[in-house]
């Protein structure tokens, strides 16, 4: 397994250590993207490195930590090569890797514990035996993939091509 990547705000500082910590123990390399503390700061500063890392095959998968998750999930999917799923239960994250290809883990920090983000992270990182991943659906996530025909007939909606 590659490093992974990991980031937060200060919402998600104290519960991106832990994570840590929790790698650590079972010998797992990870990268930290900050933020470095709890003091106030936005994960957009910390999300778009680590996505552009992904990106680039540096790391692999990422999490990433904020008070929803739901922020960081919405700043990170802005990269095409990002598929980040915001999971607070183990089952959320087995099925966003299994048939979704999340290559990133959200977690909402201010609505989980420790202990349950601990149990979705190990559900995260777990081989897959058989993925079963919509292939079909993957090429309508960009907007620019989407054939005329589709929007013209309004079944589809993208506003950079509408």
């Amino acid at each position: 397994m590659k490093k992974i990547g990991i980031c937060s705000d200060h919402a998600g500082y104290e519960l991106k250590e832990y994570l840590k910590q929790v790698m650590d123990e079972k010998g797992i390399s990870w990268q930290d993207f900050g933020t470095n503390s709890a003091e106030s700061t936005d994960y957009p500063d910390y999300a778009h490195p680590m996505a552009n890392a992904i990106e680039a095959g540096e790391v692999y998968p990422g999490i990433g930590i904020c008070g929803s998750g739901n922020g960081i999930a919405m700043t990170l999917n802005k990269h095409q090569g990002v598929r980040a799923a915001i999971s607070w239960e183990p089952e959320l994250a087995r099925l966003g890797r299994a048939h979704n290809d999340a290559n990133v883990l959200v977690l909402p920090a201010r609505f989980i514990s420790n202990e349950e983000a601990k149990k979705v992270l190990e559900a995260f990182l777990q081989p897959l035996s058989t993925v079963v991943v919509m292939k079909k659906e993957f090429a309508r996530f960009r907007c620019d993939n989407l054939k005329p025909e589709a929007l013209a007939s309004g079944s589809l909606y993208c506003p950079k091509l509408v």
